[in-house]
């Protein structure tokens, strides 16, 4: 393997360590995050797998990790492994997706149980600002193409898996996770933007 410019050009991303990727990444090549996603996405998907119990959910955790990792990575090779970061941050991120949803499930109960609004707004302020970040995603949501809003919008209003979505719309579920992963993208560059 002599160094030139025969005709691989993703050769010397695939020789790379880890740390070098993420500072590749952190340059803004994209073609990094794919390397780091080919050797490392089994991981993290087995133990949002192993975790949340569901496959289209560990599929969406997955991505949802690299896609916040290639946004704002605070992996510092100093400290460790970027396996064990992203072992760290992939259990603590289905945790946190387990306790939304246990959560998620208690206010719709109380919610349905008192019948009518009377009781929700107790806390005027965080009211305010889940307005406000409401108002950022929509905006950023709206700058993004329609089949893209219209995947994002399925899985996060109506709350619909991939494989759902997919099934809906009468399209692969490659295509709807490429419109998710490209429209999550996008999205995070916009919200960064407004930050």
């Amino acid at each position: 393997m002599q160094s030139g410019q025969s005709g691989h050009q993703e050769s010397p991303l695939l020789s790379q360590t880890d740390a070098e990727l993420v500072l590749a990444v952190n340059n803004g090549q994209a073609a990094a995050l794919g390397v780091l996603y080919d050797r490392h996405a089994a991981l993290v998907y087995g133990i949002a797998f192993n975790t949340l119990g569901n496959s289209q959910e560990a599929e969406d955790l997955t991505q949802d990790i690299f896609l916040t990792f290639a946004k704002r990575s605070s992996y510092d090779p100093g400290r460790g492994s970027l396996r064990t970061f992203l072992v760290v941050l992939t259990r603590s991120r289905a945790k946190d997706r387990l306790r939304a949803r246990q959560s998620a499930r208690g206010v719709l109960n109380r919610w349905q149980s008192m019948g009518q609004q009377d009781s929700t707004p107790n806390l005027p302020l965080e009211h305010v600002f889940q307005n406000e970040q409401s108002q950022e995603v929509s905006s950023a949501l709206a700058q993004l193409p329609d089949n893209q809003q219209q995947v994002l919008k399925m899985a996060y209003y109506e709350g619909l898996s991939q494989a759902e979505i997919a099934k809906r719309l009468e399209i692969p579920l490659g295509t709807v996770k490429a419109r998710a992963r490209r429209g999550l993208l996008k999205l995070r560059q916009t919200l960064t933007h407004f930050a």
